[in-house]
């Protein structure tokens, strides 16, 4: 009890170099400014395809590329952030990010336009996202303020979904999207000095991370981590999770204008998404220290298949646009404080930023697959009514899928605690 008394009362473990506070704060503005211009990306495509001339199914396989190197490049950063500290790869990451949103503007062909906000774009984020900033919550915070801190980080970005969305409708309605990308270009440099703040204390890695094997190499954290049957399938349920977020964030507000609202309709109830994650993110970082953190991912997961069924089965209407909004932005990134703290109790910090690179990998091969069939399927048969369905099929596996997730640390783990 005085042990966790101590610990409770120091204001910031030794690997940090500034308080609690100042190092949440500034990852919480980093998640804000790097999610905000991305999670907008959805308002470019009507104005794009209208002044470049392809079709939506170019711009569809673009943002679904886009998912899917945000994916394949985060477990490269995460292990260059575990490596070389979380500092450098931010800093990389937004130079690169900034660069595709600037040219983006000249992209005018398919190919041009694939290869920068696409890939381009994809590469950047996945070393400038929240992602990175939880991997930093949990080598920098102590033990009883990270599950708050996921929930925080990850509202923050919700809070920057909330404030980019009509900013990007507005500012495409009044300056053009050119001008607009331009300015979230700028808004993303912004990040770099932010991301002093999250280096860690000269001579911090010379001491293990806690709960971490001692001298554990990082081949041998991947061989374990992937032959758990517990991350294996947190891993997988993962991939609805990106599925989802990717399909709504990019066709939610065409599907919306297709169904004969206004534009506008489509671009606050996806700013409510935003709003009300908030709520969400911070309720599920809570609850995350409450009750079993698998449980609540199934519940989650569960809760998505049956908002998205009530929408489908409803008139679509402002109405019905506005609760998609508000439900959906409950459940919309509340897995992450669960997800991410499912790993951190598994294996502790030490490699925590590439094993939730690998989680988030596959979480954008969901992304990506959910983009690809959407675009294709719309194209073909003029509805998303499959991929609607599918995204339904696809809630209700994955809450099944996390049921048996175990909430413990690995037998390794736990044999090199108990001797110490």
């Amino acid at each position: 009890m005085s042990a966790q008394t101590a610990d409770a009362q120091k204001p910031m473990p030794a690997r940090s170099r500034y308080p609690v506070e100042v190092v949440i704060a500034a990852g919480c503005l980093l998640g804000m400014l790097t999610f905000g211009p991305r999670s907008a990306i959805g308002q470019f495509q009507l104005p794009v395809i209208g002044d470049f001339g392809f079709g939506g199914d170019v711009f569809s396989f673009a943002m679904a590329l886009q998912y899917l190197f945000w994916g394949l490049g985060q477990p490269f950063a995460g292990a260059m952030a575990d490596k070389f500290g979380v500092t450098r790869v931010l800093t990389f990451g937004a130079l690169v990010y900034a660069l595709g949103l600037a040219l983006m503007v000249y992209a005018s062909s398919p190919l041009s336009f694939t290869l920068t906000a696409g890939v381009l774009l994809g590469l950047g984020i996945s070393a400038c996202s929240f992602n990175l900033v939880i991997g930093a919550f949990s080598k920098l915070l102590p033990p009883h303020r990270r599950s708050m801190a996921f929930g925080l980080g990850t509202a923050a970005g919700s809070f920057g979904q909330f404030l980019f969305s009509p900013f990007a409708g507005g500012m495409i309605a009044s300056f053009g999207w050119q001008t607009t990308v331009f300015i979230f270009a700028v808004v993303v440099l912004c990040c770099i000095p932010l991301s002093l703040a999250l280096a860690e204390r000269k001579g911090a890695d010379a001491a293990p991370a806690a709960g971490a094997p001692p001298r554990q190499s990082f081949r041998e954290a991947l061989g374990e981590a992937f032959s758990h049957r517990s991350y294996v399938l947190l891993v997988i349920g993962f991939f609805t999770c990106g599925f989802q977020l990717a399909f709504v964030t990019v066709h939610f507000q065409k599907y919306v204008v297709e169904a004969g609202l206004p534009a506008h309709v489509g671009y606050w109830a996806f700013a409510l998404v935003g709003v009300f994650n908030i709520v969400g993110s911070l309720s599920s970082g809570w609850l995350g220290d409450k009750m079993p953190k698998n449980w609540l991912l199934a519940f989650i997961y569960f809760s998505r298949s049956l908002v998205t069924l009530a929408f489908l089965l409803l008139p679509v209407t402002p109405f019905s646009a506005f609760a998609f909004g508000v439900l959906t932005g409950l459940l919309w990134l509340s897995t992450v404080p669960p997800t991410s703290g499912l790993i951190g109790v598994m294996f502790g910090t030490r490699y925590f930023s590439t094993l939730y690179g690998f989680a988030f990998l596959n979480h954008q091969l969901g992304g990506f697959i959910g983009l690809m069939l959407a675009g294709w399927l719309r194209e073909s048969t003029g509805s998303y009514d499959v991929v609607w369905w599918l995204s339904i099929a696809l809630g209700v596996a994955s809450a099944a899928i996390n049921i048996p997730v175990s909430e413990k640390p690995v037998a390794r783990q736990a044999a090199a605690g108990a001797s110490a």
